[in-house]
């Protein structure tokens, strides 16, 4: 059974770019999540990747997040993630990702 994500886009008055991935990033999803995020962190001078709808992340996923962390720094923009919760916050902390990204609780946190 190949994983589905879903993916879409809001702008808050706030300025920020809130892009809200639901579902598994992992292997299969990875690509197609890269590809949009490396789109969406390009045209953005600040994105949040809403994560409250993701229910699992892979080593993929986690490689995703660096790729669009670096590329947000090189072009001197921000990203940071919002809301990750359950095993997908437990991946992020022992995996010291929390260390590397700007991690909020919700959204209501920017």
């Amino acid at each position: 059974m190949a994983s589905e994500v879903v993916q879409q886009e809001t702008k808050l008055e706030n300025g920020w770019l809130v892009w809200r991935v639901e579902g598994r990033i992992d292997i299969s999803t990875a690509d197609s999540v890269y590809q949009s995020g490396e789109v969406i962190v390009g045209r953005e001078e600040k994105t949040v990747l809403d994560m409250s709808g993701v229910v699992y992340i892979s080593s993929a996923g986690l490689r995703v997040l660096l790729r669009l962390l670096k590329k947000a720094k090189r072009e001197g923009k921000v990203f940071t993630v919002a809301g990750p919760s359950g095993a997908v916050k437990t991946v992020l902390k022992d995996s010291d990702m929390d260390t590397l990204l700007d991690m909020r609780e919700s959204l209501d946190d920017l």
